[in-house]
């Protein structure tokens, strides 16, 4: 899925991205420090919890931290379990942006404002659309989770978001 930040052009360039593979992004170690790397991404998952006032839910992450697997996001996944996402921390806190494109899956795309609370959530996206969904102001991140999940589950602006 194409990633990033309003105004800049790295829209453009997560087309020119998305065939790179983020394998590299997972550190994983041996022995008790050992970090799981999710079998398809490469990438690290780390716990990711939204807490509301009707309880928390932890999610499994991949997490997309560097630009590369950022502009390769979860395009051409063609499915994404109930209680593993994506998440996407922001160096630096800004308006973000995504679209849907080489998406076959819909997600609810969650924002997360700079106090850690969610500001705004594209619910049950289309997949393969163009069409960017924007955050509410900028973001400190922004996780994916299965389309639909995030009603079921009742969350909703204000919940807090840590990992």
């Amino acid at each position: 899925m194409g990633r990033g930040s309003t105004g800049l052009i790295s829209l453009v360039a997560t087309a020119l991205i998305a065939g790179c593979s983020p394998a590299a992004d997972a550190e994983v170690q041996g022995g008790q420090g050992e970090v799981a790397a999710h079998p398809v991404s490469g990438l690290a998952i780390v716990p990711v919890v939204v807490a509301g006032p009707d309880g928390s839910h932890e999610f499994r992450a991949e997490l997309a931290n560097t630009p590369q697997s950022q502009a390769q996001g979860l395009m051409y996944r063609t499915e994404l379990g109930p209680d593993e996402a994506m998440i996407f921390p922001s160096d630096q806190p800004t308006a973000r942006a995504f679209w849907m494109k080489n998406t076959p899956i819909p997600l609810d795309i969650i924002f997360v404002g700079l106090d850690g609370r969610i500001s705004n959530i594209a619910a049950m996206t289309e997949p393969y659309s163009e069409k960017q969904v924007y955050s509410v102001g900028s973001a400190s991140a922004v996780l994916e989770i299965a389309g639909g999940r995030a009603a079921e589950l009742g969350i909703e602006p204000g919940d807090r978001v840590s990992w």
